[in-house]
């Protein structure tokens, strides 16, 4: 058989697997820089993505409040616009906002142009709100290709995607969502043993991007049992800003 043959589909394969990382690996670098983890082992910034949302966002300030911390909220741009009281209130309680773009589409599947849209509205969304002008930005999904990122940066915003993940948005229940959540415990300690210089960021979800008010109370129950536990493994509650005071990777 030709080898040139066995060899075409071989580089197929090859080359869509390099496209599959790069597009939705949160540590792919290929398609441009990211955020990944907290420049600090005693920090955790926690991200919530997909609000702000009535149902949750509000007991999730209270929760934060409690506990003297701090978290980064990537906003959908046209939920901003339904709820541009409760994304002032976010910032005046000292969280950061994030671009988590107008409407929330699989920005792979996008044109540069469709992208620089998304991207801008949800930024002006933002600005008209809050007067805060966005600084990181989130895919959603985590989807990224070749223009995506260079499309936040040219407008001033660092991507940001995340070292843990407990596909809060699919838990059955909070006695489910719980023991996925532990990792980050385990991590902390070990982290502490061996004096690491970096930390987590991790992501989770205040809303559901199909509709406003969406029911996220298992990620805000687990969240409450997980808290003070962290809290007492030493853990800080930060913001990305807080997180990359000096260089995170």
């Amino acid at each position: 058989m030709d080898s040139l043959l066995i060899a075409a589909p071989t580089a197929a394969v090859l080359a869509g697997g390099i496209v599959g990382y790069a597009s939705a690996h949160p540590a792919s670098q290929l398609f441009g820089p990211s955020l990944r983890r907290t420049s600090a082992a005693k920090k955790l910034a926690i991200t919530f993505d997909d609000g702000p949302n009535p149902a949750i966002t509000p007991k999730l300030l209270d929760l934060f409040d409690k506990h003297s911390g701090r978290a980064t909220f990537f906003l959908i741009g046209d939920f901003v616009h339904q709820c541009p009281e409760l994304a002032r209130e976010t910032v005046a309680r000292g969280h950061s906002l994030g671009n988590h773009t107008k409407s929330h589409p699989n920005l792979f599947k996008c044109s540069p142009a469709e992208i620089r849209v998304q991207l801008q509205s949800c930024s002006e969304a933002i600005g008209e709100a809050t007067g805060v002008t966005p600084k990181w930005f989130r895919p959603p999904f985590g989807l990224r290709n070749p223009w995506v990122i260079p499309a936040a940066n040219h407008m001033g915003m660092q991507a940001v995607m995340w070292s843990l993940i407990s596909f809060d948005w699919s838990a059955k229940s909070t006695e489910w969502l719980i023991p996925r959540m532990a990792p980050i415990a385990a991590r902390a300690k070990r982290r502490r043993e061996k004096n690491n210089d970096t930390g987590d960021i991790l992501c989770l979800h205040d809303g559901n991007h199909l509709q406003l008010n969406g029911d996220r109370h298992c990620t805000l129950e687990a969240l409450t049992y997980w808290m003070p536990r962290w809290r007492d493994l030493g853990l800080e509650f930060v913001t990305i800003d807080e997180a990359v005071c000096r260089p995170a990777t």
